[in-house]
């Protein structure tokens, strides 16, 4: 039996480039699936506001979210051997 989990769409726009001109790049757009409710831990990372800046609050949390998802996903894979534990307790310390 599959697990139940949030989906959603996430869209990526590359602006400007490093010399601030416009890119053509086609925007990059990936749906994916994930066991919490992003949108409810970026609301609850902003009131933190671990850097003091609600933009990279939201950075951070969806970051995380994207990448700790894969790792549980994965969590067998080999590449996370040493990071498994790290990011747990990482967790834990972020959600205090």
């Amino acid at each position: 039996m599959e697990k139940k989990a949030h989906q959603y769409k996430l869209t990526l726009v590359h602006l400007k480039n490093i010399k601030e001109e416009e890119m053509n790049t086609p925007p990059l757009e990936i749906v994916f699936e994930n066991h919490d409710d992003i949108f409810s831990i970026i609301e609850r990372t902003q009131e933190k506001n671990f850097f003091g800046d609600i933009d990279q609050s939201t950075e951070f949390a969806i970051g995380l979210k994207l990448f700790s998802e894969v790792m549980l996903k994965n969590r067998n894979n080999p590449l996370f051997e040493e990071l498994g534990p790290a990011l747990a307790l990482f967790m834990k310390r972020i959600k205090k």
